[in-house]
C-alpha cells in the first residue's frame, strides 16, 4: 500500500472518555431516607457531538435521572459523559452515523457506572439503567431536523 493511500484510510480512534458534569441534588433529605415506597424514575437522555479541531470531535452523553415519591422529590442526578475522538478521512455522509451512533455506544457504559454510583453513593438502592439503541435515537433525530422548516 502506497503512502498516500495509507494517509486516505479511515482512522477513529478513541482519545479520552471522562466525566464532565456531575450533579447530586436530594432536597427532601433526610426525612426522604425514611420512605419504604419505591419512586418512579424518569430517565432523560441528550447526546451531541462537535468539532474540537481538525479531526477531533467530542461526543457528550446527558443522562438525567429524577426519583419521586407522589409530589417529593427523593433525588435528581445528572452526567455529562464525554469522550474525545479521532476520526479523519471518513466520508462526510458517514461522520453523522459515527458521531451519532458509534461514539455514544462507546461513551454510555461510563455513564451508565456513574450514575449508578453516584445514586448508591447518595444512599439510594442504585439505578440500572437500560440499554439505549443509539441507532434509533439518531433516525429519530434525523427525521425530526427533516421535519424542522429550514
Amino acid at each position: 500500500m502506497s503512502e498516500q493511500q495509507q494517509e486516505q484510510q479511515p482512522v477513529f480512534s478513541i482519545e479520552k472518555i471522562y466525566t464532565k458534569d456531575l450533579s447530586l441534588e436530594i432536597p427532601n433529605a433526610p426525612q426522604i431516607f425514611l420512605e419504604r415506597e419505591a419512586p418512579a424514575v424518569d430517565v432523560q437522555l441528550h447526546n451531541e457531538s462537535r468539532q474540537v479541531d481538525e479531526g477531533i470531535f467530542e461526543t457528550v452523553i446527558t443522562v438525567t435521572v429524577t426519583a419521586k415519591l407522589q409530589d417529593k422529590t427523593m433525588f435528581l442526578v445528572e452526567a455529562a459523559q464525554a469522550g474525545i475522538f479521532i476520526i479523519r478521512n471518513v466520508p462526510q455522509e458517514h461522520l453523522g452515523p459515527v458521531l451519532g451512533i458509534t461514539c455514544p455506544n462507546i461513551i454510555f457504559p461510563y455513564a451508565r457506572e456513574v450514575i449508578s454510583d453516584v445514586v448508591s453513593r447518595a444512599g439510594f438502592p442504585p439505578v440500572m439503567l437500560s440499554p439505549v439503541n443509539f441507532e434509533v435515537l439518531y433516525a429519530q433525530q434525523e427525521q425530526a431536523a427533516g421535519q424542522q422548516p429550514q
